[in-house]
């Protein structure tokens, strides 16, 4: 399987704005942001989505959450922010490789699809 868009700015073969980085994953500027803050949350292990998750894949999940909360405390989302997962297609996933959208700065409508 070839590298995915992610995989190639985690080996820095793609330039990209980063908010935060450590030894599980990266957070980056989305490039077609949907809000003022638009970050994606990416785990380094390439998972290709949730549907494809396995157990031992459940430290790496709970670490992209609590990366959520940090950089959103960092970016002063203190009023709201939105976490979304996109899984296959029809759900809008762009990319096979799981990431977390985190959304802020603006009034998010619901239902949000």
């Amino acid at each position: 399987m070839a590298k995915t868009i992610f995989q190639k700015i985690i080996d820095r073969e793609i330039p990209a704005t980063i908010e935060h980085e450590d030894e599980h994953c990266i957070v980056i500027r989305d490039i077609d942001p949907k809000a003022p803050v638009h970050l994606l949350i990416i785990p380094k292990r390439l998972i290709v989505r949730v549907s494809e998750a396995t157990a031992a894949d459940q430290p790496v999940l709970g670490h992209l959450l609590v990366v959520a909360r940090v950089v959103a405390k960092k970016l002063n989302l203190a009023e709201g922010f939105r976490l979304v997962i996109n899984n296959g297609p029809l759900a809008g996933e762009a990319v096979p490789h799981l990431h977390v959208h985190l959304l802020g700065k603006r009034q998010l409508t619901w239902p949000p699809g």
